[in-house]
């Protein structure tokens, strides 16, 4: 998956050069020509690629806490607030 969208971005780039290059393209066209042929799509896809990764990540760490309450990384302290009397 990392290959492929490491070539894609290749490709799109040298699309946006020659578009830049041309002489009836402009920068801008160029830009975003980039951004919407290539990192859009690609930042799409590695969302949902990802997506199960994420899952599993978020499960193992909720599963650590339930585990192991003391290390759910809050502050220790008592259970019940000491009773003063009022000055």
């Amino acid at each position: 998956m990392l290959l492929v969208a490491i070539a894609w971005l290749y490709v799109v780039l040298m699309v946006a050069v020659v578009e830049a290059t041309s002489s009836s393209g402009t920068l801008l066209g160029a830009l975003f020509t980039f951004v919407l042929y290539g990192v859009l799509p690609l930042g799409i896809v590695g969302y949902l690629f990802f997506s199960p990764a994420r899952r599993r990540a978020r499960r193992s760490a909720e599963s650590q806490t339930a585990l192991n309450p003391d290390e759910g990384g809050h502050a220790a302290g008592d259970a019940v607030a000491p009773v003063r009397k009022e000055p």
